[in-house]
């Protein structure tokens, strides 16, 4: 196949002209004219692969199981949602990965060379790539992708799949419809966007949702989003817009529920002032290894906005109420437990009291007259009763 591509590309180059689908086919019975057109077809398709698309990946990023592909030098790991596997996909070598890792990146208006190491791009599909190219990657190159679900889960989808105990539904409803703000907590890969997304359709349709995010990767089945992006700076350093300016210019596009896909900086504090300015309903999500260590985690990024740990506190109260944490374990990512935030004695500042961790918990009697004071029917399990 390497041969036939690497004919096939000395084609294109020679002629000039784009590698269309129609093209590669015409370029394949060229060079194999005596082959059918199912042949002829299949072979078009795998070249297009090999010039255009991710190669030999290609099968697996098409793979709706797939959350993940990741190469070291020439293996391939899977994960499809219990863990990495290896696939049985084996690439001939680290200048094999190397080329793939540049087509890639440079199909997506990226640089990856000697002098630009390390590239992080979203493919066309909405697949988000990171490559990093030796000597910075020691036994490299390294490839890691992470898919993009093209049909968004729903709730029921979530609890057939195990991830949200059956018992737990109820309440995240809730908590959509009681207009209460909440961040998913969670680890790297944990399901976090997953969630969010999800719950995010269950938002009403007579609201407008704004997205905030680093990389767009939600994709929430409603009918009225509108989505901003940050821009990395090009490659004179110029053209920057981060998270900070577009959650100041989201607050400018009259959200009912303005949404920031990830926290990890100083928009935090841009957030916690829009949310205590009669935005309800906000979400976002946080990298937080257990619910006990949100308000750390939220300290050390209002430090970045330079707002001082008294007045962070202060406004999370005000601006949040729940916290959803997500794990990933050996049958998959689950829903591990629902809590809420509320202040901790004369000191006023945030403690975490689970309201459902897989039982009933401490916060369940708080979360039930938040739920009640906005209208909302509180669900059986934080009352103590199965349904």
């Amino acid at each position: 196949m390497s041969i036939l591509s690497t004919r096939v590309r000395r084609q294109f180059a020679y002629d000039g002209v784009e590698a269309t689908p129609a093209a590669v086919v015409n370029a394949v019975r060229r060079e194999n004219g005596v082959l059918g057109d199912t042949a002829v077809l299949r072979l078009a398709d795998q070249v297009r692969d090999e010039l255009l698309g991710a190669g030999p990946l290609a099968p697996l990023l098409a793979d709706p199981e797939v959350t993940d592909v990741l190469v070291n030098e020439a293996q391939v790991w899977v994960d499809r949602g219990a863990g990495l596997q290896r696939a049985a996909i084996r690439l001939s070598g680290p200048d094999e990965v190397r080329r793939l890792a540049q087509r890639l990146v440079a199909a997506c208006g990226r640089r990856l060379d000697d002098g630009q190491p390390y590239a992080d791009a979203r493919l066309p599909d909405g697949t988000r790539l990171h490559a990093v190219l030796p000597p910075v990657a020691v036994g490299g190159p390294y490839l890691s992708l992470r898919t993009f679900r093209q049909r968004p889960f729903t709730l029921a989808d979530l609890v057939r799949h195990g991830t949200v105990p059956a018992a737990a539904a109820p309440v995240l409803e809730a908590v959509v419809e009681a207009r209460l703000a909440y961040l998913v907590t969670g680890g790297t890969g944990s399901g976090k966007t997953t969630l969010l997304a999800t719950l995010l359709g269950l938002v009403p349709p007579s609201e407008r949702i704004v997205l905030v995010e680093d990389a767009a990767e939600l994709r929430p089945v409603h009918p009225h989003v509108v989505a901003l992006q940050a821009r990395t700076a090009n490659v004179e350093g110029a053209g920057a817009v981060g998270l900070t300016d577009l959650v100041r210019q989201a607050l400018r596009m009259r959200p009912d529920r303005l949404v920031i896909g990830e926290c990890r900086g100083a928009e935090v504090a841009d957030l916690l002032a829009a949310l205590n300015t009669g935005h309800d309903g906000g979400a976002g999500t946080l990298h937080a290894n257990a619910p006990g260590d949100v308000p750390a985690r939220l300290e050390a990024l209002g430090m970045l906005s330079g707002l001082p740990r008294a007045a962070l506190h202060a406004q999370v109260l005000a601006a949040l109420q729940v916290i959803l944490q997500v794990r990933r374990t050996a049958r998959g990512r689950v829903l591990e437990s629902i809590s809420v935030l509320v202040p901790s004695g004369e000191s006023r500042l945030i403690s975490v009291l689970p309201a459902w961790t897989g039982t009933l918990a401490p916060g369940a009697a708080v979360l039930a007259r938040l739920l009640t004071e906005r209208g909302v029917r509180v669900p059986p399990v934080l009352q103590g009763r199965s349904g």
